[in-house]
């Protein structure tokens, strides 16, 4: 079983002694979306989606965490720690298991998505509940990760980012070209650094389009949230790590972040489903959500747009009981009219 550390090795950090730990990520779908291009008022073609729910754990976390815990496996840690709004989590603990390591996480208590919980519980890591949001666990991981020897797996870890740009390669390779736009989820903004590093190594400078969820928007209002709050949960973060990264990214690129309200991303996020048979979280329908609110201010970007989709839809199930479904009950062998 091949994954991204083997397809791509040249271009990162390896050697014959890394151990590779993989559980075959990588290589998922780019898919073409005429519905949402003409949502948009673009022409067919014009827009594509990255479907990174498909990779193993059903994040894009997998790309950075193969790396980053193989890594942790060569230079001989007995752990890996991190704090998670639930997909770093879900992907740590994967890839720990299968390297044989022990995974502690930190979790916002009450803030995490069953999807997300429910993997992170069965691959066996170690859950401490903080009673406090994203960026107060992350600085209780930090300490400690120092203090037990463990290897640090969020995206501060540089050897996540070197996995999760292998993304713009794959973008690349399928398109035989960069897009003209990219745009991309941002909570702690490891992502839209990783694409652009990805983009940037083979010589491609897309414009780089980030979406921030309104009520999570440190980047857009230019200070820290102390209180984010929204439904896309895997964006609720008020003091990303890759911040300035992430503006490096976004300057260097003529691009931009921008933000969306919930009520945009739930719109986008039924869209997807309904329209193009593409069931994604709701952190991972922003980017589509940013695309149709600069459609409404004919703002839409010109050329060919790639939209990330971060996140599986089975991620955060609890939010599609915002969506009555049209049941009809009738008693077996019944007749019923349709």
């Amino acid at each position: 079983m091949n994954g991204l550390i083997e397809r791509w090795k040249s271009r990162l950090p390896v050697t014959s002694r890394t151990p590779v730990v993989t559980l075959g990520e990588g290589g998922t779908p780019l898919v073409r979306a005429d519905r949402v291009a003409k949502a948009a008022g673009l022409p067919p073609g014009a827009v594509f989606l990255k479907l990174e729910g498909l990779n193993p754990t059903g994040s894009f976390k997998d790309r950075g965490m193969t790396l980053a815990v193989s890594k942790a496996v060569e230079a001989g840690a007995t752990g890996v720690l991190c704090a998670s709004t639930g997909n770093t989590s879900a992907s740590a603990a994967a890839y720990a298991a299968r390297a044989g390591l022990r995974c502690v996480v930190f979790l916002p208590k009450g803030k995490v998505a069953a999807g997300k919980l429910s993997q992170t519980v069965m691959h066996g890591a170690e859950i401490v509940e903080v009673d406090g949001n994203f960026d107060q666990a992350l600085a209780m991981a930090v300490q400690a990760a120092e203090r037990l020897g463990f290897t640090l797996v969020n995206s501060s870890n540089p050897l996540r980012i070197e996995g999760q740009k292998t993304g713009a390669f794959e973008v690349v390779e399928t398109l035989g070209r960069a897009p003209d736009h990219h745009f991309i989820p941002v909570g702690n903004a490891g992502n839209i650094t990783a694409y652009w590093k990805g983009y940037t190594e083979l010589g491609h400078r897309p414009r780089m389009c980030g979406w921030q969820a309104a009520g999570a928007a440190p980047i857009v209002l230019g200070r820290p949230v102390k209180n984010p709050k929204t439904i896309a949960t895997a964006i609720r973060i008020g003091r990303p790590v890759s911040w300035t990264a992430a503006l490096a990214a976004r300057d260097a690129s003529n691009g931009s972040i921008e933000s969306v309200t919930d009520a945009e991303i739930l719109a986008a996020y039924r869209f997807l489903a309904r329209e193009e048979g593409v069931f994604c979280e709701p952190s991972s329908a922003a980017p589509v959500a940013g695309l149709f609110k600069l459609a409404k201010a004919r703002k839409a970007p010109q050329g060919l747009t790639v939209c990330v989709l971060t996140g599986h839809g089975l991620k955060d199930p609890g939010i599609t009981a915002r969506f009555k479904p049209r049941i009809r009950r009738v008693k077996a062998g019944g007749r019923i009219v349709l």
